[in-house]
């Protein structure tokens, strides 16, 4: 019995002893890091169109960091920098969009963390395509200029029209400078090596305001805005797969 316990303990020592040889010969990547540049595109109570106000869209330049967990996730931190935009004037119709004549800017800093989801098992190959999901949380910072300045008042009567109890209201409500934004995207990579690689993705930003344009009820009090981003990137990765160019033994 004494003699078939050391047996198994030394067996046990090799394996770990192999196995941790294996490992170290399997050096995988840990982190990425990628710069992305890109457009902010508006969507909210300014555009008639639902896929958002792509006539007002703004370069958007964004940085993040993963570190990659297994060849299926990621945990991402990103960071965006750029511009919304939304004016009712560049639309003709309906008609009364260039008579109501409302606009605003707002620079935006945005900074999320993210889980990364790699369908296809596909964060530590050498070379080729890598398909990828994320979503996330994180806040926006904003400086909403609001501007209802050339609103045509024959058409928009201060005395009859619902719009000015509606512009009344805005103006007593304060506008968000921290907004909490739920990222939601997916993406695809393409590396020409262990390290270097390209990529493009887009995402949707939820948010859970109606004034990101700084009109509420004087425009459409029933729905929430929210803004979009689609880019394309540089993405590096850190470390090497299999080192040596040893085959990796499975027990």
């Amino acid at each position: 019995m004494k003699r078939t316990m050391i047996q198994l303990a030394v067996m046990a020592t090799l394996l770990l002893t192999m196995n941790g040889a294996v490992t170290a010969q399997n050096n995988n990547p840990k982190y990425e890091f990628g710069v992305n540049l890109g457009f902010l595109v508006y969507q909210g109570d300014l555009t008639p169109k639902r896929l958002g106000s792509f006539e007002t869209q703004n370069f958007a330049l964004g940085l993040h960091a993963s570190r990659l967990l297994s060849p299926s996730f990621s945990v991402r931190g990103n960071f965006v920098w750029g511009k919304l935009k939304g004016d009712d004037g560049v639309y003709d119709s309906p008609d009364y969009r260039k008579l109501r004549n409302f606009n605003f800017t707002s620079p935006v800093i945005e900074l999320t963390a993210q889980l990364v989801w790699n369908p296809l098992r596909r964060n530590y190959i050498d070379k080729g395509f890598s398909p990828y999901l994320f979503a996330g949380g994180g806040f926006a910072l904003l400086r909403i200029k609001r501007d209802y300045s050339n609103i045509n008042t024959t058409y928009f009567n201060p005395e009859t029209s619902e719009v000015w109890a509606g512009l009344a209201a805005d103006s007593a409500h304060a506008l968000p400078r921290i907004l909490p934004v739920i990222p939601v995207g997916a993406g695809v990579k393409y590396y020409f090596s262990q390290r270097w690689g390209v990529n493009a993705e887009t995402s949707y930003r939820l948010s859970y305001t109606d004034y990101v344009d700084g009109f509420s009820q004087a425009a459409n009090p029933k729905q929430n805005d929210h803004y979009l981003n689609y880019s394309i990137g540089v993405v590096y990765r850190t470390g090497k797969k299999d080192l040596q160019k040893c085959p990796v033994l499975k027990y």
